[in-house]
This record gives C-alpha cells, structure tokens and sequence, in this order.
C-alpha cells in the first residue's frame, strides 16, 4: 500500500470519528416552537450531550444566543455564564434552570415581550477549572433552536361539569388552563366559597403544561341558574376567564303534606285510643246493669 492511500485511509477515518463526535456525541433536544405570553413567562426545555465525560457545572460554560450570531459577543446573547455578556434587554429577565453537569440546559424567561421571539440557539463551552479559561471543546447547536411563538392575549380557561347539579348532593366542577411557564403558574379562583377547591399542575407535552381546579360544593335551591366563573391570573398581569350557568335540579319537599298528617294521626291515637277504652268499659257496665235486673 503506497503512502497516498495510507493518507486517504487515514483522513477518511480521521473525518468518520470527528463526524460521530459531532453528531454521537455533541447532542441538544429542544424544542422548535413554543408559546410565549406577552408579560408572562416561558420555560424551554432544553437537554444536551457533550465530549467531555461527567463534569461539574463549574467546568461547563452555557450561554443562549440569537440564531445566526457570533456567541460571547455582548450584543448576541439573551443569556450567558457571564452575566456582562448578556444583551441589556434580557439582563434581569434569563435564567439557566437546569444543572449543567446533569446535560440540563433548560432556560426561563420573564417578562416576556413581544420582540422575544428569537429563534434562539443554545451553545457549550467546557473549560479549564483554572480561571473558567475556555478549551478548545465548545458547540452551538445552531440545528435546534428555539422559536417563541408571542401569544398577546392568554387563554380562556375551560370548564368541565356534569350536566345538571342536584339539590343537596355533591357537586364537582373542574377548570383548567394551558401554560408554558411552570415556574410562575397561573392562578385559578372562582366566585364561590374557597372550601372543597384541589388544584393540580401537569406536564402535558413539550414544555406546555396545564393548570387544573377542581371545585366540589353542595348546590342548594337558590343556586339555580346562578352563574359560577373561573378566572386565570397569569404571572399577576392578564387575566381571563370562563363562566357557566348551574342548573339545579329540584328535589321536592313534602314535609308540608306529612308533617301535618303526622301531627293528625298523633292526635287521634292520644286521644282516640283512650275514648275506644273508655266506650268499652261504659258497654261492659250497661251490660253488667241488664243482667242484674234480669235477675
């Protein structure tokens, strides 16, 4: 084998490990679209891989930057290990959720405004454990970026109820609401009382999770027809809300027809009873006279 293909052999074999490096070994999942309230906030869901083993966090440099941009360039960055590197609109406003020794890269974002939309890249940088000095293992994941989808108006909540309430029995109505922001989660209230109210919080799927109250109550007559609405509360800013009528199904009362025939009959055995003895004994001493005169 001459020395020209030894060097081709050995540039092909050079170039599938770096290949397998690159896509085997430097891997992001985030995902590609999510909503954004204006005013709100947003969690990303972000996971990675990288060359360099288990590290401690302090080893591992993390920043989020404008797809497109030069990271470590102040102008480029909506987050950074280094805080003086983060873009003054999002100073204040950007967080890294996640351990990055546990490959977690999830990013927060408050306050959101309707110029966030991105697409935004994450990239990591893994560096010397003297002086945070970068080496040369470092990565943007320019291939899976995310892009906020600016939502201006938030959801209507949605209410769930059994087709008629029934006086006296209990009684359950379930309101939920869809989010993308965990960590500042919408609040639910209703116009009724504060008791028998359970709220839940759950992920759905892809960084979009829901927000449930569950609300149990005995209706009472006076309640037919009343109107019981369940607001959202996001983040303190914007709100909405959803109502639905109660229908109430009556249940008769008799006590007015039994309560007085109750009170008769009571009335007739305390005193019919005694007049039966009474007429008894008066016929039994009429008879007692005849025989006597009989005699």
């Amino acid at each position: 084998m001459d020395k020209e293909t030894k060097f081709m052999i050995t540039c092909l074999l050079f170039a599938a490990i770096c290949s397998s490096v690159s896509s085997d070994e430097w891997k992001a999942t985030v995902v590609k679209s999510i909503d954004a309230l204006v005013t709100s906030c947003v969690v990303v869901p972000c996971s990675f891989s990288h060359t360099g083993g288990n590290l401690p966090s302090s080893r591992l440099r993390a920043m989020w930057h404008d797809k497109g941009k030069t990271p470590d360039t102040k102008g480029n960055n909506i987050f950074h290990s280094d805080a003086t590197l983060i873009k003054d609109n999002f100073k204040g406003r950007t967080k890294m959720l996640g351990e990055l020794s546990q490959n977690n890269c999830t990013l927060e974002i408050t306050e959101i405004r309707n110029h966030d939309n991105g697409p935004f890249c994450f990239r990591v940088e893994l560096v010397k454990s003297e002086g945070n000095e970068p080496t040369k293992d470092m990565f943007s994941f320019v291939e899976d970026c995310v892009e906020l989808n600016m939502i201006t108006e938030p959801a209507e909540p949605t209410l769930i109820q059994p087709m008629a309430a029934t006086q006296g029995e209990p009684y359950t109505v379930i309101c939920s609401v869809m989010h993308t922001c965990p960590t500042h989660v919408p609040t639910l209230t209703w116009n009724w009382k504060t008791e028998g109210i359970i709220v839940y919080h759950r992920l759905i799927h892809s960084g979009n999770w829901e927000t449930q109250s569950i609300l149990t109550f005995i209706p009472e007559e006076t309640d037919d027809n009343r109107e019981l609405t369940c607001t959202a509360a996001f983040n303190e800013k914007k709100t909405s809300s959803s109502k639905l009528t109660l229908s109430v199904k009556h249940i008769e009362n008799y006590n007015h027809i039994i309560i007085p025939a109750v009170v008769g009959i009571g009335t007739a055995l305390l005193f019919g009873i005694p007049c039966i003895f009474m007429a008894k004994k008066y016929k039994n001493r009429i008879a007692e006279l005849q025989n006597q005169e009989g005699f």
